[in-house]
C-alpha cells in the first residue's frame, strides 16, 4: 500500500445564476477561514463558462478523510453558508473524496498559477 500523501475534496454546487451574488458573499469568508487552516494545502474554485451557476472547488488537505470528518467538516464557520445556500442548490452538492497519489504524480507551476504571495 502506498504511503498517505493527503486528501482531496472535490465539490460541485449547482445554483441559479441569480443566486451567485449571495453565494459569493457567503462563500468568501468560508474560503478565507478554510485556507487559514494549517492542514489545508490547496484550495481553488472554478466556474463553468457554459453554465455560470455551476461552481466547483478543490480542497487539498494534509490529513486523511477520517480526520476531516472528525475535525474539519463541522467547524462553526460553515454554518451560515450551509443554512442559507444549501436550500438554494438546484440539486444536491456533489462531493468526491480522493487520496493523493503523491509526489511522483504531482506538478504545479507556480509562475502560471497567478497565486498571491
Amino acid at each position: 500500500m502506498a504511503a498517505f500523501h493527503g486528501t482531496s475534496i472535490q465539490m460541485t454546487a449547482y445554483l441559479n445564476p441569480k443566486d451567485l451574488p449571495q453565494f459569493w458573499e457567503l462563500f468568501g469568508p468560508v474560503f478565507q477561514k478554510v485556507t487559514a487552516e494549517p492542514h489545508c494545502t490547496f484550495f481553488e474554485v472554478y466556474q463553468s463558462p457554459e453554465d455560470p451557476g455551476t461552481i466547483s472547488w478543490v480542497e487539498n488537505w494534509s490529513q486523511p478523510k477520517e480526520w476531516l470528518l472528525k475535525n474539519q467538516i463541522n467547524k462553526s464557520y460553515y454554518a451560515e453558508y450551509r443554512e442559507i445556500m444549501t436550500v438554494k442548490f438546484l440539486k444536491p452538492l456533489e462531493i468526491k473524496v480522493r487520496e493523493k497519489v503523491g509526489p511522483a504524480f504531482t506538478f504545479f507551476k507556480r509562475e502560471n498559477g497567478g497565486l498571491r504571495e
